[in-house]
């Protein structure tokens, strides 16, 4: 039988006090934080690769008001560094996986096929999905096996994101390729005057680190799950990928271009910015309600946020660099823009986007506290939600089906927390409410020792699904709730 990572965990003796003793970590308060882990490849000078943008995926056939896909999870060696070729786990052998577009309201089935030596989980990150198809961590695809998940999209148009969700797993098989862009797009937003076309760019960005043969550097047990007792707290690649490239450069137009910004990497937070002006009009659970010019964007990992970017207020030849100002040296640096031709842009953002409805929480039925901590500070191991650590059989909370509730998560260091099923609203943050109208969410960043309040309505479907944390090494080490919907 495969060991679980409490399995390793049990085995190499971690307890609390090597926990705090380990390195990267804090001693005061027993808490591992995230740490680099360093490249051995030559790297490129940045800005010196091309922007690739992954295919669009067609289904393999559509029928009844359904469409249908085939991905194929299969091992492939692609070049990610120029001049070295490196090994991914990749939908379709590609990393990142092809982009999904699909419409609201149609039904979209993915058939899952494995061709990997290890089991899978597939989860659409955002989707309103039957429990059955929400990849819930011990719903295993075996190799050689396949699984059809059914996504009926009864949701609003979002940039939304898949990925592997095997639990005590996911952390290194998304580091090796195992995710991909799903867009749904609904009649609402097409009526529009939003960049569409060339101009509306899906763009994945994660981080990574490289051998010196250009394999992928991941900080594991050599015959188990999960990572070196110094990454507990997560681990940071030191090379910026967009799209699966290094760096990348991208020429464009002086013109209206929507970007759909996802942060999918595995620990890593990005503070965004231009230095100019950018305009955000959508998050992860779609548009806003109106447009807000930022100068900085923050986003954990699993977050998402649409942004449209006027290059008609550069010159030609000029070049625009989207910074990470959370980063350092060549973890500051993600993407540059190319300014070099004139084009008819008849796109604009208008001053209204979308009605989104607000949460009543005074209809909220009950509320719950979900606190996410360090196993050591309750003299165990892993990461703990409510003291403990992720158990699939036992259910955290039994919500009613059409309820509203409000639930208050606490962390002890930075969690980015992620509620499977619905998305929800942010109330609170340290008893502050936010500034605007309300937007809809499925994944908030907690920061340190923070108290977040969320509110969401639990819809259409009964069934077993999870809350967890985001940092994917945090995740994999037991910080995860499940949850049933009755």
């Amino acid at each position: 039988m495969t060991p679980t990572r409490r399995d390793a965990l049990r085995l190499l003796g971690l307890g609390a006090v090597a926990v705090a003793g380990a390195p990267g970590c804090s001693l005061l308060a027993g808490t591992p934080q995230p740490q680099l882990l360093a490249s051995k490849a030559p790297l490129p000078k940045p800005f010196t690769v091309p922007l690739p943008v992954p295919e669009v995926a067609k289904p393999v056939r559509s029928v009844g008001g359904a469409d249908f896909y085939e991905l194929t999870e299969r091992a492939a060696e692609v070049e990610l560094l120029p001049g070295l070729r490196t090994g991914v786990w990749g939908y379709g052998g590609t990393f990142p996986g092809p982009t999904i577009e699909a419409r609201s309201g149609r039904r979209t089935v993915v058939k899952l096929v494995n061709q990997l030596g290890e089991p899978t989980v597939l989860h659409l990150h955002g989707g309103h999905n039957p429990p059955e198809s929400d990849g819930f961590p011990t719903d295993l695809v075996a190799p050689g096996a396949s699984r059809e998940y059914v996504f009926p999209l009864e949701q609003r148009a979002a940039t939304l994101w898949y990925h592997d969700h095997r639990m005590d797993y996911t952390g290194p098989q998304v580091w090796r390729g195992l995710a991909g862009m799903f867009l749904v797009r609904d009649a609402e937003e097409e009526t529009l005057p939003l960049p569409a076309g060339e101009r509306d760019l899906p763009l994945l960005i994660c981080d990574r680190s490289f051998a010196a043969d250009g394999t992928m550097l991941y900080p594991g047990l050599a015959g188990r799950p999960g990572v070196l007792e110094a990454y507990m707290g997560g681990v940071l690649g030191d090379v910026i990928l967009v799209n699966g490239a290094p760096w990348p450069e991208l020429r464009v137009s002086r013109a209206r271009y929507r970007l759909r910004l996802c942060n999918a990497s595995n620990a890593r937070a990005y503070e965004l910015s231009t230095g100019g002006a950018m305009i955000q009009i959508g998050s992860d659970g779609g548009l806003l309600a109106r447009p807000r010019t930022v100068r900085q964007l923050r986003l954990a990992p699993g977050e998402r946020a649409d942004v449209v970017i006027d290059f008609s207020a550069y010159k030609l030849g000029q070049h625009v660099e989207l910074r990470n100002l959370a980063g350092e040296g060549a973890q500051g640096k993600v993407l540059r823009f190319a300014v070099d031709r004139d084009e008819t842009d008849e796109s604009s953002v208008p001053a209204r986007l979308s009605t989104v409805e607000a949460l009543d929480p005074a209809k909220a039925t009950v509320t719950r506290d979900f606190e996410l901590s360090s196993g050591s500070m309750h003299g165990g191991t892993g990461w703990l939600i409510n003291g403990k650590p992720f158990d699939p059989k036992r259910m955290e909370a039994r919500p009613k089906l059409g309820d509203i509730e409000v639930w208050r998560l606490t962390s002890d260091v930075a969690h980015p927390v992620h509620l499977h099923l619905d998305a929800f609203q942010v109330l609170t943050v340290n008893g502050e409410r936010p500034q605007g109208p309300p937007e809809w969410k499925d994944t908030v960043e907690l920061r340190d020792a923070q108290t977040v309040e969320i509110v969401t309505r639990f819809t259409d479907y009964r069934g077993r699904y999870v809350l967890h944390c985001h940092n994917l090494e945090h995740e994999d080490m037991a910080m995860m709730a499940a949850f049933e919907v009755v």
